[in-house]
């Protein structure tokens, strides 16, 4: 991925601030927040974004070897994984299309979305529990690490665009940048900004739901330019 496509999603985070603050918000302050301590909201984040760039490097590994695949399979190899790779990147385009048009209203986020519950995630009572009593940073950590997996329409955006990053590095690399830009709105949760923010939700949604349409376009134009270019 370029330099360009990286600073993208961290302002994908960035700019989600105040669809962060909705959803993540009330787990913030119901967790690391009651320990009054500044550091259990680090191993918090660190967790969740240990959770993103693996996830994102988990996908970037996948359609690089579904590319590998295809190449190891057809007579022309080359053709078989300009082929996958430009589907990879219409997958991608199309579910980042579709995320960015329900940020800005025009279609309804899919039902899957809701179903964001901390208590669906299996042990997640036990480490609650477990982190609320023990207050340890371990707890705080992997209690991040669970919190990682919840549905949320800004990270699968961000899994999305891993999916055709090339590689796993590069999907990691990907997912780190977005977790990075949703840290300051999080961890300034309870100030005058991040009140800002979440007041002003309509706009931040706004804002990330033209970054996510913005970063369709550009895969699929990759894609078309690919396609015309190719032998």
């Amino acid at each position: 991925m370029s330099g360009f496509e990286i600073t993208s999603m961290f302002f994908l985070g960035l700019l989600g601030t105040g669809h962060c603050l909705g959803m993540c918000g009330p787990l913030v302050l119901a967790f690391p927040a009651l320990t009054g301590r500044f550091s259990s909201h680090v191993f918090y984040h660190l967790g969740r974004a240990a959770t993103y760039t693996a996830v994102g490097a988990a996908m970037g590994a996948l359609g690089s070897g579904l590319s590998r695949m295809a190449a190891e399979g057809g007579e022309e190899p080359l053709v078989w994984v300009v082929r996958v790779q430009v589907g990879l990147s219409v997958v991608a385009a199309v579910f980042l299309l579709m995320l960015g048009l329900a940020r800005l209203g025009f279609v309804r986020e899919p039902a899957w979305m809701s179903l964001s519950s901390p208590s669906r995630l299996p042990g997640f009572r036990r480490v609650m529990g477990s982190a609320l009593h023990t207050r340890k940073h371990g707890s705080m950590l992997l209690l991040g690490l669970m919190l990682g997996f919840l549905p949320c329409g800004l990270s699968f955006a961000a899994f999305a665009r891993a999916l055709a990053a090339g590689g796993a590095l590069q999907g990691g690399v990907a997912t780190a940048a977005f977790a990075a830009g949703t840290l300051p709105g999080l961890l300034l949760l309870g100030t005058t900004a991040s009140r800002l923010a979440a007041r002003h939700r309509r706009i931040s949604d706004i804002l990330s739901g033209m970054v996510m349409i913005g970063m369709a376009v550009s895969l699929l134009a990759d894609a078309l330019q690919t396609v015309f270019s190719s032998p």
